[in-house]
């Protein structure tokens, strides 16, 4: 009998630690927005259809350096919403103000996948994104 309870508490064990370890990668899989600078008079936001001129330093999860705009001074300008940039881009750039600073962190399926981006990007890399707007550019409607 103790033997038993002894095998049930070890299988109980495992499934816990098991859950545990499936519940952190579905966590590591979504887009995490972190606001690094709040607009205090926000005016407008970023939505889709806008044209956004960006700053931005992009790092792989260890720290290591893939890209920036800032050292050529010019900013990164893109429309947002239209598939010119990664899934984790258009998604973590909504509701946006001028003058804001975020920290997104991509999951690879919303960044460059299994694919990656080489030489500097490897397949299934998780993307760490520094990012500044600067300006929002919005057609008009007629």
């Amino acid at each position: 009998m103790r033997i038993l309870c002894g095998i049930i508490a070890a299988c109980m064990v495992l499934i816990l630690s098991h859950q545990t370890l499936a519940a952190d990668k579905k966590d590591t899989k979504k887009l995490q927005i972190g606001v690094k600078k709040r607009v205090a008079d926000c005016k407008t936001r970023s939505k889709s259809g806008d044209t956004l001129h960006m700053h931005y330093t992009g790092t792989l999860k260890d720290g290591t350096q893939f890209d920036s705009s800032i050292p050529r001074g010019e900013p990164f300008v893109f429309t947002l919403g239209v598939g010119q940039v990664i899934k984790g881009w258009d998604q973590g750039l909504l509701n946006m103000c001028e003058g804001e600073k975020r920290k997104l962190v991509i999951p690879s399926d919303l960044g460059y996948g299994d694919s990656g981006a080489p030489p500097k990007i490897p397949g299934g890399a998780t993307l760490v994104f520094e990012v500044e707007l600067l300006k929002i550019e919005r057609k008009t409607e007629l």
